[in-house]
């Protein structure tokens, strides 16, 4: 066993992305929409793929689980009041 071995991607996930870059945007934005809370954008990105094909959703839960890989800058602060 050498040492990159361990380093073996696995890019059987990577081909649905290729093929709609637009979608895989719209997966990104999903995800950004969902971490910050925009019910707004998240529901309006959700109507737009209701219509979409199998080829478009794993584009677009390709690009949500890229940006979902991704941990967050920063906690959200817990803020409990003790009295």
């Amino acid at each position: 066993m050498g040492l990159l071995d361990r380093f073996k991607r696995d890019d059987s996930g990577s081909e649905p992305a290729a093929a709609r870059p637009e979608m895989t945007e719209k997966g990104r934005e999903y995800a950004i929409a969902k971490r910050h809370g925009d019910r707004k954008t998240a529901n309006r990105l959700m109507r737009e793929l209701s219509e979409a094909s199998p080829e478009d959703m794993g584009a677009f839960a390709a690009g949500r689980d890229s940006y979902n890989a991704i941990p967050p800058a920063y906690k959200k602060p817990r803020r409990r009041r003790t009295t």
